[in-house]
């Protein structure tokens, strides 16, 4: 009887930090993949008491509160229930996200997200918040991690808004030379890995030697979260075999089974 999972047999490699891989991992093994977790970045917390301060001292008087990330979501909210009772203290923020992860993570909040653009790009999204009207003086908090782009920031004070920028996480590249899931993908190979960040395709190829395949070892398809990963991906010389239709991890596993799945 012919097994009906569509990734049996396939050996998948998932590249997000230790933290934050088992939820892409458990999706994976649902549909029979083999999956080999090589842990690129690390995500934590690192925020600034001092700028923390200042952010929620003065957190009646924005406009907009962005989100670049689910991570920037997650790591405010840990820091705003530390210090506040109640959901209602954020005021009568309007709130802005890069895309539909970032946006299922407010969402969990039971909060509205008033803009989110098509395409999940920092650039993308100053222009959807350019085409509400709202941005002349307006004052604008953006809460990032420490390695986010300054298109957006750029963007938003070109259109007369006044921007705050809140770090709240920090992302780092991690050293797997001596992991033994990394001697496990050199040996081996994978039919897929997966990229859910530029930050750990950048981790990848920095990390080349590492990583490199041994004879005989299953070269794998590089499969991509969204655009602004994809870019990365060509910058660095590293083929795209495909990316998700939207940036959501669910997005990314259907791109993966339609490429190649039973």
């Amino acid at each position: 009887m012919k097994n009906s999972l569509p990734l049996t047999g396939r050996r998948v490699a998932v590249t997000r930090a230790r933290e934050q891989a088992p939820e892409l991992t458990a999706k994976l093994l649902a549909l029979g993949a083999e999956v080999l977790e090589l842990p690129l970045i690390s995500i934590t917390k690192e925020v600034s008491k001092q700028d923390l301060a200042d952010a929620l001292l003065e957190l009646g008087s924005y406009d907009w509160i962005v989100f670049t990330s689910a991570n920037g979501v997650r790591y405010f909210f840990e820091e705003f229930n530390r210090l506040f009772d109640d959901i209602r203290s954020l005021g009568l923020l309007r709130i802005a996200c890069v895309g539909p992860a970032t946006a299922a993570a407010v969402r969990a909040f039971h909060l509205k997200v008033e803009c989110m653009p098509a395409t999940a790009t920092g650039a993308a999204l100053a222009d959807a918040l350019i085409e509400t009207g709202s941005l002349d003086n307006a004052k604008v908090l953006v809460v990032t991690g420490n390695l986010n782009r300054e298109e957006l920031v750029e963007k938003l004070e070109a259109a007369m808004a006044i921007v705050d920028r809140l770090q709240v996480y920090k992302t780092e590249k991690a050293d797997l030379s001596a992991d033994p899931a990394a001697a496990d993908f050199r040996a081996k190979g994978a039919d897929a890995v997966l990229f859910a960040s530029s930050s750990a395709v950048d981790s990848f190829a920095d990390q080349a030697k590492a990583l490199k395949l041994a004879k005989g070892a299953v070269t794998p398809l590089a499969g991509s979260i969204g655009p602004l990963t994809t870019a990365t991906m060509k910058q660095r010389g590293l083929p795209v075999g495909f990316t998700a239709k939207e940036s959501t991890l669910d997005s990314l596993v259907a791109a993966l089974v339609k490429k190649i799945g039973a």
